[in-house]
């Protein structure tokens, strides 16, 4: 990894780091070799719990906790911290053994999401707290800032959302399709497509059971149908 590809990250970022080592550890999966970024993924999941937890609270001034519970989880899971990283250019970044890279690995959500996990531990380590909080913020601000209309769907089960979402609009419900199964018997992993023909749109999930795959596909969908409501 370049200096100056550290450097633009750092400025994507918001946050120079004192020690850029630290942000070079962050951004290595376990496939490169010992000094990876797992220890700093178990931190960062903590910082990023808090720091959401203390935006939503100063947002949110008359929410009560199952709103707010609602919005953090949905502000924190592994699909939202993918996205965050995708933006961030991390792809281009990561440090991962041959064999990971061709697999795929600089662009699997859980490798990017838990690479956005340890940046967020390493900013902490580095510079704080505060610090970490800021960096949050600076990533994550426009989301909690829109959090309020779309909340109502966060809590509930995703495909009964998007239904629900899809009726009050008079359109059909969505069709599920699997496209891919991988993997043995014992340890399957489902590929989904969500279709909404009255939109033409589509969108794919994943999980360890077709079930699963259908609430990523479903999840996908309403983000994207309440970020087109939104622009």
């Amino acid at each position: 990894m370049s200096a100056a590809s550290l450097d633009a990250l750092q400025k994507r970022l918001g946050h120079r780091f004192s020690d850029a080592g630290l942000l070079q550890r962050a951004l290595t999966h376990r496939s490169f070799g010992a000094d990876h970024n797992e220890r700093l993924e178990f931190l960062g999941d903590a910082v990023l719990s808090l720091a959401v937890s203390s935006l939503l609270f100063e947002r949110f001034a008359g929410s009560d906790e199952g709103d707010l519970t609602r919005i953090r989880a949905h502000l924190v899971r592994e699909d939202s911290l993918y996205k965050l990283a995708l933006g961030l250019g991390f792809p281009q970044v990561l440090r991962m053994s041959e064999g990971e890279a061709r697999g795929g690995g600089a662009q699997r959500p859980s490798i990017l999401a838990d690479a956005m996990e340890a940046v967020i531990g390493a900013s902490f380590i580095d510079g704080g707290y505060e610090a970490a909080r800021e960096l949050v913020k600076r990533i994550l601000g426009e989301q909690i800032q829109g959090s309020a209309s779309a909340s109502e769907h966060w809590g509930k089960d995703a495909k009964t959302a998007l239904q629900e979402w899809l009726q009050a609009r008079r359109m059909s419900v969505p069709t599920y399709t699997i496209t891919e199964t991988r993997g043995q018997a014992h340890a399957q992993t489902f590929r989904v497509e969500c279709a909404v023909p009255a939109l033409s749109l589509a969108s794919s999930g994943e999980g360890r059971s077709r079930r699963a795959a259908e609430q990523d596909a479903a999840r996908r969908m309403l983000d994207d149908l309440i970020a087109r409501d939104k622009s």
